[in-house]
């Protein structure tokens, strides 16, 4: 890959981090444009952190959910193509608005709502952006969730909660052992 597409690739990271308040300064691992990420979930001499339960956060707000907690909602089904997997794979889970909603992020958002975003994050540092409203079925005809069980079964490895999404090319927001999730608004 180029010197020229490194650089701009990590002026947009910077300009993410910095419009999501972390001041340049990013919890998430870089992964190259257009290639697998093959750290991801690894440990490199490290012990990862096990994945607790799963905290959003807007503004003052919060809520946690344990995978039994999720388990008690409505769940629906997807079935992505996993790039990195080269197959079909079908998540259960609830959709991220549906968790969202009850802390205040608006169901049918406009004007300064459609600046919202969040960064799911998972126990390993791990994290991906999203634009609100690309999991809003108000906007936005993909869905994001977060699920709990793949093909049938609890998930294993990437688990016990992952955020997924469809009409993703390659899964690379897709994060594993997600632990976290924070609303913003875009500066």
């Amino acid at each position: 890959m180029s010197k020229m597409v490194w650089a701009v690739a990590f002026l947009f990271g910077m300009s993410v981090c910095a419009a999501m308040g972390q001041g340049g300064q990013s919890q998430t691992q870089a992964m190259p444009m257009g290639g697998m990420d093959m750290s991801h979930g690894m440990d490199h001499g490290k012990a990862l952190v096990p994945a607790g339960p799963l905290k959003i956060t807007f503004g003052d707000k919060s809520a946690e959910w344990t995978p039994e907690k999720l388990a008690a909602l409505p769940h629906k089904t997807i079935t992505v193509f996993n790039e990195h997997a080269k197959a079909n794979q079908t998540y259960s889970g609830v959709a991220v608005m549906d968790l969202l909603k009850p802390l205040g992020v608006p169901a049918a958002p406009h004007g300064k709502n459609l600046e919202l975003c969040f960064v799911a994050e998972g126990s390993d540092g791990y994290g991906a952006v999203y634009a609100v409203a690309e999991a809003n079925p108000d906007v936005h005809d993909g869905t994001v969730m977060v699920a709990d069980a793949m093909d049938g079964k609890a998930l294993a490895d990437d688990g016990p909660l992952k955020l997924v999404a469809t009409g993703e090319k390659r899964p690379a927001r897709w994060v594993r052992n997600l632990v976290a999730i924070k609303v913003k608004a875009a500066e």
